[in-house]
């Protein structure tokens, strides 16, 4: 079991920590990129490493299952939904008519078809899905444990010097107070996502964190540096950590006077021919700008799409976010493939629930009165490709209404330790939280799911 004692809450949390390189924009909502930096600190604590990265295309509001990636074409119309279903390249495997790209590559994607948690809240839903812990509720919404994506940054830092570790886009929030559930939570700040929001389809789009102000040139910025330093020439005296956030410090400027991570948001230089395949709206254009990042040595990126909550109307919603959703997961996986990088990338296509298996008859009373589909925790499906995932399968199944886990139910635990394990994370790894009490990152109980990785 690897535990990480805290040295104290200056370093850990950094809630006395000095502001370093704080220039106007750099705020990065109150942190500074020094902070963001220092999330590589913790890389190298024996754990084992490869070159995995992940994508989380994270689907808020909950997608429905029967409509997606479980349709029931054979249950009565309350059942089965507004939807037809197709075949895919992969026999005996069907996904939603409005899907046709992701049929054509099932061979490269797996589905997990009985994934649960049994919690209608969307609160304590989004919460148990992103962090493997449930935690909060529409009472608490405070996230009270690290999301994936923090525990990623913090354990393996980024692929490359120079860029942050975790990045979130293009509306890095969840239910909850933002970056919502996919925060650091104890860990501390550090390890929120770099914030990257904005839409990728429109002219000048570009991580507004990297950009120094107008009236601030590169020799203005290494003259403020030079007084930081000569600042901490007498902090130094007194903190025992100065040298290493002095490091932080470096590379932070390093990273504000080069291109590189500046270059990697840049979607606008990718072939317009690519664009158009991924989409030209914002979650096409946010998945092709998850690719470039891991491209550039981001280690974990979490693409946010909201519109998922539809209690009404359902069978429009689904033929808005459907197709565009098809394109941009469809052309990422080809996209990944075609450049070598879909075995060290893991795809994870998910939301904080299903929905239920049966069509309402009201939609929402005295709103919209075509019917939908509520809330639904007893069951769900998710997504999975590359990364060494066995594609061309389904794992688990559900059971003929689509109501709850047949066989291999799956817990968002055991997807949270399938996860770390591929990464080369211990489950067993721990960290005190603000009770000082020692959290494993996987919840007691969570095992990888057999079958899923090669």
């Amino acid at each position: 079991m690897l535990a990480f004692q805290p040295l104290s809450r200056r370093c850990c949390q950094g809630i006395s920590r000095r502001a370093l390189l704080r220039v106007g924009a750099l705020g990065l909502g109150g942190m500074t990129l020094a902070d963001l930096l220092s999330a590589k600190a913790a890389a190298g604590n024996g754990v084992a490493r490869d070159d995995i990265s992940v994508i989380l295309v994270w689907l808020d509001g909950g997608p429905p299952q029967h409509e997606t990636y479980d349709p029931k074409p054979d249950q009565p119309a309350e059942v089965r939904g507004p939807l037809g279903a197709m075949a895919t390249k992969v026999p005996g495997i069907l996904v939603s008519e409005l899907l046709p790209e992701h049929a054509r590559v099932m061979d490269r994607m797996a589905i997990l078809r009985s994934v649960h948690h049994d919690n209608d809240d969307h609160f304590a839903a989004a919460h148990w899905m992103l962090t493997g812990y449930l935690g909060s509720n529409a009472v608490n919404l405070a996230p009270q444990y690290p999301s994936m994506g923090s525990v990623v940054a913090k354990l393996k830092g980024p692929r490359r010097a120079g860029l942050p570790p975790y990045v979130g886009l293009p509306n890095t929030h969840s239910v909850g107070l933002s970056p919502g559930y996919h925060g650091g939570a104890y860990l501390g700040r550090a390890y929120d996502p770099f914030r990257a929001d904005g839409d990728p389809n429109q002219p000048g789009y570009g991580a507004a964190d990297l950009q120094l102000p107008a009236d601030l040139t590169i020799a203005r910025l290494e003259d403020r540096r030079l007084l930081l330093r000569a600042f901490d020439q007498v902090e130094r005296q007194v903190e025992a950590h100065a040298e290493e956030r002095d490091a932080f410090a470096h590379e932070a400027f390093r990273l504000l006077t080069s291109q590189e991570a500046k270059r990697a948001f840049q979607v606008d230089r990718e072939e317009p021919r690519l664009r158009d395949r991924y989409g030209r709206h914002t979650w096409g254009q946010s998945c092709l700008v998850a690719r470039r990042l891991v491209e550039a040595g981001v280690r974990f990126v979490t693409v946010t799409f909201s519109g998922w909550d539809w209690h009404s109307s359902l069978e429009k919603g689904m033929r808005n976010v459907l197709p565009v959703l098809d394109r941009a997961v469809a052309t990422l996986v080809d996209d990944l493939d075609q450049r070598g990088m879909l075995s060290t990338t893991l795809v994870i296509v998910m939301g904080e629930f299903g929905r239920t298996p049966r069509m309402n008859t009201a939609g929402v009373p005295g709103q919209d009165p075509i019917p939908g589909r509520d809330h639904w925790g007893r069951l769900m499906s998710v997504l999975m490709a590359g990364g060494g995932v066995v594609g061309g399968q389904t794992i688990g199944s559900s059971d003929p209404r689509g109501a709850s886990p047949r066989e291999l139910p799956i817990t968002p635990k055991d997807l949270v330790a399938s996860i770390y394990q591929r990464l080369g994370i211990d489950a067993e790894t721990s960290f005190y939280d603000r009770l000082m009490r020692p959290i494993t990152v996987v919840a007691q109980g969570g095992r990888p799911i057999p079958g899923l990785f090669a």
